[in-house]
């Protein structure tokens, strides 16, 4: 049976990919959902749009459907372009922080001898930081904006893929596979790359998908905070941000300004569990020891 084939028989793995399918056609087709109208919007489609300029959070309307933040900045402009800009985000995240871990742990293993223990003990460094605060305080070092929050995820992100190549490839370079192509004279880039990297990184794509959420999770806590985004630009913590005022709503009404946050945060929710359920079905369908048997 495919890989396929097991995963859409397994229930949460279809919810999983589900929800992740919907949030890339929501991604590619934004500018059809919400094609920018105003002059700003025009000229860099990921600022949110603004219906007003009120301090004060307006409920959904024909011309805003989700509503507007404080600062009448767009809820659903917002979310939709946010969808890009998650999308983008941790594709770029994740795909740069395997490639360097897959090659850095890797070459450690292959290598052995004092190269895998420097390696291994740097990647002992970065794993006993905290992961969010590491990279808030990158971010703040390197300044404000996206592409930081990028560079800072990726110098912290790659050691979780190293450590997982690495114990990979010490198994599999035993193999008798490999051994003969060392006897018969490979060379060891060829080895390393041909026979050994293949079989080794399968583990990664399970590590990859649950990451391709989590990350998304940690770039909206920063712009939550503050340290993420650009003010006005399209993403979902900036949104909640936007409504951090106003999560309790005001006077007696607690929940006067309910859509401020129930919709950004609706599509962080769904989005990293679309990925993260993935990643978990794809777990069992790959790794024989955890299938369940039916």
């Amino acid at each position: 049976m495919s890989t396929w084939k097991r995963l859409l028989r397994t229930p949460l793995g279809v919810i999983g990919l589900l929800l992740v399918v919907f949030w890339m056609v929501i991604a590619i087709l934004a500018p059809v959902i919400c094609p920018p109208t105003t002059p700003q919007s025009q000229r860099n489609p990921y600022q949110i749009e603004r219906t007003s300029f009120s301090s004060l959070p307006s409920p959904p309307t024909s011309q805003a459907r989700f509503g507007t933040t404080g600062g009448g900045y767009d809820i659903f402009y917002g979310v939709i372009w946010g969808s890009r800009t998650a999308l983008i985000v941790s594709i770029i995240v994740v795909s740069c922080s395997a490639v360097v871990g897959v090659l850095i742990g890797g070459m450690g293993a292959f290598i052995g001898g004092v190269v895998d223990e420097l390696i291994m003990r740097v990647v002992d460094l970065l794993m006993s930081l905290p992961f969010l605060i590491a990279v808030m305080v990158m971010t703040i070092a390197l300044g404000k904006g996206l592409d930081k929050v990028i560079i800072a995820l990726v110098i912290f992100g790659w050691r979780s893929y190293a450590r997982l190549v690495r114990s990979r490839v010490l198994s599999v370079k035993q193999q008798d596979y490999v051994l003969a192509a060392k006897a018969i004279g490979g060379g060891n880039l060829r080895i390393f790359l041909h026979d050994i990297l293949p079989n080794s990184i399968q583990p990664t794509f399970v590590l990859a998908s649950v990451e391709m959420g989590r990350i998304i999770l940690v770039v909206a806590a920063l712009s939550f905070i503050g340290v993420g985004a650009e003010p006005g630009y399209a993403d979902w913590g900036q949104l909640i941000n936007f409504a951090r005022g106003w999560m309790i709503g005001s006077g007696n009404n607690s929940l006067e300004y309910w859509y401020t946050v129930l919709f950004p945060a609706l599509a962080i929710l769904s989005y990293a569990l679309g990925w993260i359920l993935l990643g978990d079905a794809l777990r069992d369908v790959l790794d024989p020891r955890m299938r369940k048997v039916k």
